[in-house]
């Protein structure tokens, strides 16, 4: 994947180092629960978010500028703020085809613990968006926990980054645009109707709404790629499969399985593996946000 020289956003909201949040009150048998709860068995990442929230017993919050960066965390930031200009540039035009203004979220690195308009959170809980703040969340330590604890391959080809212990570029890339295509649904109202919905029905029901809402942000993340491939010619041989591989092993009944042995559709809450990659490569093939229509 090329990225570099090109834009970078400035919408990057950086609290690793010294800034962000310290909590007091979380043990690590909490946070596993939490993550646990939130990807095999159908939890809200809401009420995940308040567990957290509810456990912990101080947190103070900083404005400081991040410190004493290493190159590694520098490039970090320098790849995710290009991928994020990346989707403004992608979704603006689309935004004004709809005779809409496109608002880009805010993207925030943290490290460890952060507080966000959808209470304090952590981040064995992988990278998230918050619409209450209209934000994306990202401790970069995921990307080389893909690769580690979830066996998401690396580099299917040459890279422009520097660490190699990460799961593939492109990976990572589709994990933030993914998120950003939360943030799609939510300018659109789509999450407000979803969360409306959820609200009126059962457990199951609600579950299988949610398994729309994240297939959907999986087309919205194929339609940044073919957009984006068309404007700036990133890809490169190996890349869409490395994205593939992520919405693979991402999958609920992959997860599920792994930790288990079983699997449960009934608390499916992201989809199958075979559903995220349809629908990613949906979105990527025909480049029309008429085709993510996910709740037909």
């Amino acid at each position: 994947m090329r990225w570099k020289g090109r834009r970078v956003s400035t919408n990057v909201e950086d609290r690793r180092g010294g800034g962000g949040v310290k909590a007091g009150g979380i043990s690590i048998i909490g946070l596993v629960v939490a993550f646990i709860a939130w990807k095999f068995f159908g939890v809200d990442p809401q009420q995940a978010y308040q567990a957290t929230q509810a456990v912990t017993s101080e947190t103070t919050s900083t404005a400081e500028a991040p410190q004493n960066l290493t190159l590694e965390q520098k490039e970090a930031s320098e790849f995710v703020g290009t991928v994020l200009a990346d989707t403004e540039d992608t979704w603006t035009p689309i935004f004004q085809q709809l005779g809409m203004t496109y608002k880009p979220p805010r993207l925030v690195l943290f490290s460890g613990v952060v507080k966000s308009g959808c209470g304090t959170a952590q981040s064995a809980m992988g990278p998230f968006y918050c619409p209450a703040d209209q934000k994306v969340y990202i401790d970069t330590s995921f990307f080389k926990d893909m690769r580690q604890q979830m066996g998401i391959s690396g580099e299917q080809n040459q890279t422009e980054l520097s660490r190699q212990d990460q799961a593939g570029d492109f990976a990572q890339a589709y994990v933030i645009a993914h998120e950003v295509g939360h943030h799609i649904q939510n300018l659109l109202g789509i999450s407000g109707k979803v969360q409306q919905a959820r609200a009126q029905s059962s457990q199951v029901e609600g579950n299988q709404l949610s398994v729309r809402l994240e297939l959907q942000a999986d087309c919205f993340a194929g339609i940044w790629a073919n957009q984006n491939q068309q404007r700036t010619q990133f890809l490169e041989q190996g890349d869409i499969a490395e994205a593939m591989d992520a919405a693979e092993k991402i999958g609920d009944d992959y997860l599920q399985r792994k930790a288990t042995g079983q699997v449960v559709p009934d608390s499916f809450t992201h989809g199958t593996s075979e559903q995220r990659m349809q629908w990613f490569e949906l979105g990527y093939t025909t480049g029309d946000i008429n085709q993510c229509n996910t709740f037909k």
